[in-house]
C-alpha cells in the first residue's frame, strides 16, 4: 500500500495544476463588464433670443450641416436696416462731393447773384464819382464823400464773393472729402456684412451627423448664449466602459481590440481601448494586501467600430480581448 502514496501525491499534485491553470486562463478569458456611453455634443445658440424654429426632434439622425433650429432675430433685423439706411445716405453724400455743382438751376441763381452785385458797385461807383465832383467845387462835405467811397468799396467785395460763390459752385470737392466719404462707405459695408453674419448665425446647424439624443428647449422659450437646446450624438463617439482588475490590467494594451457581446445582440461587435486609467478607482482604506489588491479595478474605454456603432447607450454588455489584448499592428 505504501508503494503506491508516491503515485497517489504525484497525481494529486498533477491535478491541482492542470485544475489551477485552467483555473487561471479561464480568469484570463472571462469577460469584463460593462455598458456603452456616448461622447454628447451640446448644442446652442451664438447668441441668446427666443427660439422661432426646431427643424428637428429627438431621435432623429441629421447629416453634417442639416439646420438644427433658428433663433429669432428682431433687434439684428432692426440694426441691419438702420445700417443700410445709413449706406444710402452715405452714397448720396459720397455721389454729391464727387459731382461739380453745376446744374443749370443753381449756377442760374448765382450769377443772378453776380449780376446784382455788379449793378449795385456801377450804382455805387457812379455816386462816389458824383460826390467827388460836388465836393471838389464846394457843394458837397467831406462826409458824403466819404459815406459814397465806403458804398462803392462794399460793393466791389460784394461782387468779388458772388463770384467766387460761382466758381465754387462749378468745382467738386476735395480729394480728401471723398477719401474720408469712401471710407466711411466701407465701414457701413462692414457693418452690414457683420450683423448679416450674425443672424445668419443664428440658424444653427449641425456640426457632424449623427442622432439627436434630447431637445431641451422648445419653440417661443428662451435660451442664452452657449446654452444647449439640444444634444447630438456622432456615431464615431460611442464607445464602450468597462472596468479591468488590477491582475489583468497587463494584458489591456491602447490600440487592442476587444470582442463585444450582449443579450440579443449579433455577433462579431468589436471595439477598440482608447483610454486605459492611470489611477484605480477603488482605493481600499487599508494597507494593501494580496487580498486587498484584488479589489483595484481600472477604468478603460473603447471605441466602437462596424455594426458595434448602432448599439444603444446604456446598454449592458461584456468584453473580451481579442488576440490577446495587444494591437493588431503590434501582434507578431
Amino acid at each position: 500500500m505504501n508503494r503506491w502514496l508516491p503515485s497517489l501525491a504525484l497525481l494529486v499534485l498533477a491535478a491541482a495544476a492542470i485544475w489551477g491553470f485552467r483555473s487561471h486562463d479561464a480568469e484570463q478569458r472571462a469577460g469584463f463588464l460593462g455598458y456603452v456611453e456616448g461622447d454628447l455634443l451640446y448644442i446652442g445658440p451664438v447668441e441668446g433670443e427666443r427660439i422661432a424654429a426646431l427643424h428637428i426632434e429627438a431621435g432623429r439622425a441629421v447629416a453634417a450641416g442639416d439646420p438644427l433650429f433658428t433663433m429669432a432675430t428682431p433687434v439684428l433685423d432692426q440694426q441691419r436696416a438702420e445700417a443700410e439706411a445709413r449706406l444710402v445716405e452715405m452714397r448720396a453724400q459720397l455721389d454729391n462731393r464727387r459731382a461739380a455743382m453745376n446744374r443749370p438751376q443753381q449756377v442760374a441763381v448765382l450769377q443772378a447773384a453776380v449780376e446784382r452785385a455788379r449793378a449795385g458797385l456801377d450804382l455805387s461807383a457812379a455816386e462816389y464819382e458824383r460826390k467827388r465832383i460836388l465836393f471838389s467845387h464846394g457843394h458837397a462835405p467831406k462826409a458824403a464823400l466819404d459815406q459814397a467811397a465806403m458804398a462803392q468799396g462794399r460793393d466791389k467785395a460784394a461782387l468779388v464773393e458772388a463770384e467766387r460763390q460761382v466758381d465754387a459752385a462749378r468745382m467738386p470737392s476735395r480729394n480728401q472729402e471723398i477719401d474720408a466719404a469712401e471710407a466711411a462707405i466701407g465701414m457701413a459695408r462692414a457693418q452690414i456684412d457683420q450683423i448679416a453674419t450674425r443672424i445668419a448665425r443664428q440658424t444653427v446647424a449641425a456640426p457632424a451627423a449623427g442622432v439627436v439624443q434630447d431637445v431641451f428647449f422648445r419653440v417661443g422659450e428662451m435660451a442664452n448664449a452657449g446654452q444647449p437646446i439640444l444634444s447630438l450624438l456622432p456615431p464615431a463617439n460611442r464607445k464602450i466602459r468597462f472596468y479591468a482588475p488590477q491582475s489583468r490590467l497587463a494584458r489591456v494594451k491602447l490600440g487592442g481590440r476587444v470582442e463585444i457581446s450582449c443579450d440579443g445582440c449579433e455577433a462579431g461587435l468589436f471595439g477598440r481601448i482608447s483610454f486605459i486609467s492611470a489611477r484605480e478607482e477603488f482605493t481600499p482604506p487599508v494597507i494593501f494586501s494580496d487580498e486587498e489588491r484584488a479589489k483595484l479595478v481600472f477604468k478603460i474605454e473603447a471605441r466602437l467600430e462596424g455594426a458595434a456603432l448602432d448599439l444603444p447607450l446604456g446598454l449592458p454588455i461584456t468584453a473580451r480581448l481579442s488576440g490577446g489584448g495587444v494591437p493588431e499592428d503590434a501582434a507578431p
